[in-house]
């Protein structure tokens, strides 16, 4: 890989985890502060996965088919920040419900193209997937951190403009991105959904469902759950930014565990610490060093998980195929799953409090 590509898909990475990192954690905290119920605050959240059930497979089969995966991506970051603008207008459920759809439409387009890029950006050296998608996980923390520090003191309206701020700079990144032709191959008719059909495919996208409907509490409440305990929005940063920092030194060394591990044996160990670090979650709330724990764990139940999720599908479907497959893994995982445990977490958060719904989400 070319220097100059290196750091342009970086750059990328690094302002769309930012906003992520200035979104996910705070800005459930912002609809509760509008008087939203947890109910309506877990239907609005779910629309991001909503989209990326049904909006990656369409995106993905266009720039397949066109053959223009960083046109789409433009396209998408132009329109996705039209989409969140929105929210400077309305504080009622219709507006916030309307704005989030938009956005979250336009979003969920780029990121499996950007997967699908940067593999191809790699070619015979996918291992080194991670040392790029770290600078995500760099960004997440420089804006999870310093969104937390500045809401403390400006308060939680000026979310939307810090959001806002990272979006634009998404727009410039991706304008920023250059399209490489993945090599030709002798297969002219790569159809994909023979692959999805095979036996290990479908128990692999099952599993994926159910380890990110086991995140969706998480993602939905966590920041609800600790301000709820009463930590200030400086340490919930700092705990978030700790899961990530655990999933940066997971991207570094990941070509070093596949070096002595199975990708088989690492997805089942990530499966079953998400088992114990919701647990700690759900009951340890009070406890400091619990919660450090269990953010630690984030390396796995989110680094290992995905790392080894992107490596899977590149090892089983072809480059002209990659665009598609992972818009497929983001709807069935991120999409589906994170939907059906956000939305249970949202009955269940109120009646039956966060300590039973949070070790409860479903795992696979």
């Amino acid at each position: 890989m070319r220097s100059s590509s290196y750091w342009r898909l970086s750059a990328w990475y690094f302002y769309y985890f930012a906003f992520i990192g200035a979104f996910a954690p705070y800005f459930t905290l912002y609809l509760q502060s509008l008087g939203q119920s947890a109910f309506a605050i877990s239907v609005l959240m779910a629309l991001m996965q909503v989209m990326r059930l049904v909006a990656p497979n369409l995106w993905g089969w266009l720039a397949d088919r066109l053959g223009h995966k960083v046109a789409i991506v433009r396209i998408s970051a132009a329109l996705s920040l039209t989409g969140f603008a929105a929210f400077f207008f309305t504080q009622e459920f219709a507006g916030l419900f309307l704005a989030m759809a938009l956005m979250a439409f336009f979003w969920s387009a780029s990121l499996p193209l950007v997967e699908a890029l940067t593999l191809t950006a790699l070619r015979d050296k996918p291992d080194r997937y991670g040392q790029i998608r770290l600078w995500g996980s760099v960004g997440f923390i420089v804006a999870v951190t310093g969104a937390g520090a500045l809401l403390d003191v400006a308060g939680l309206p000026a979310l939307l403009w810090i959001c806002l701020g990272i979006m634009v700079g998404i727009l410039l990144m991706s304008l920023l991105l250059v399209e490489e032709r993945p090599p030709a191959v002798e297969t002219e008719h790569a159809w994909l959904g023979a692959g999805l059909r095979r036996p290990e495919v479908v128990a692999f996208m099952v599993a994926c469902f159910f380890m990110s409907a086991a995140h969706g509490p998480f993602y939905f409440f966590y920041s609800i759950h600790l301000d709820a305990a009463g930590y200030d929005k400086t340490t919930v940063g700092a705990l978030w930014s700790l899961g990530v920092v655990a999933e940066i030194f997971i991207f570094i060394y990941m070509p070093r565990l596949l070096g002595i591990f199975s990708l088989r044996t690492l997805l089942l160990a990530s499966f079953a610490l998400a088992v114990l670090r919701f647990i700690l979650i759900g009951w340890g709330v009070n406890s400091l060093i619990l919660l450090l724990a269990a953010q630690v764990m984030h390396g796995a139940t989110f680094g290992i998980f995905h790392a080894g999720a992107v490596a899977t599908l590149n090892r089983w479907f072809l480059p002209q195929q990659q665009a598609s497959v992972q818009a497929v893994y983001g709807s069935i995982s991120f999409g589906a799953g994170g939907m059906l445990g956000g939305l249970v977490a949202g009955q269940g958060w109120e009646r039956l409090g966060p300590e039973t719904t949070a070790p409860a989400a479903p795992v696979h």
